[in-house]
């Protein structure tokens, strides 16, 4: 198994990219795409469980489009061979108190990479 080929870590990383643009932009089109068609792709929220495109399209149609804008750090992607990928990353949204923790599982598609699996969940942040 080679990890981390450079061609494909761009690829997957460009993609992850242009998913993190569409999040803080409410580009549901985008995000729609970049996710897997099927009914096999499984979304875990803060305060969901999506089982499916079209649940997961539902949500994302009906969420609020105000403060979407977040840093993230630590963002941790790597690839297995030439088709799968694992996209992890910490965030913080503006004037929130929560670190946020997001993990994606990426496989190249006939299409493209699309993520197969995701999960979303908020941590109280540690006290200063």
């Amino acid at each position: 198994m080679e990890i981390n080929l450079p061609p494909v870590h761009e690829e997957v990383s460009a993609a992850f990219a242009r998913y993190e643009d569409a999040l803080i932009h409410n580009k549901v089109e985008v995000l729609d795409e970049l996710f897997w068609d099927s009914p096999h792709t499984v979304r875990y929220g803060v305060t969901e469980n999506l089982y499916g495109a079209a649940e997961i399209l539902a949500f994302r149609k009906s969420r609020p489009s105000t403060m979407l804008k977040r840093a993230l750090q630590r963002t941790v992607i790597t690839t297995f061979g030439h088709d799968h990928a694992t996209a992890m990353t910490e965030f913080r949204r503006e004037g929130g108190s929560k670190i946020g923790r997001q993990s994606q599982s990426w496989v190249r598609q006939p299409e493209g990479w699309r993520v197969v699996a995701a999960h979303v969940s908020l941590l109280d942040a540690p006290a200063t």
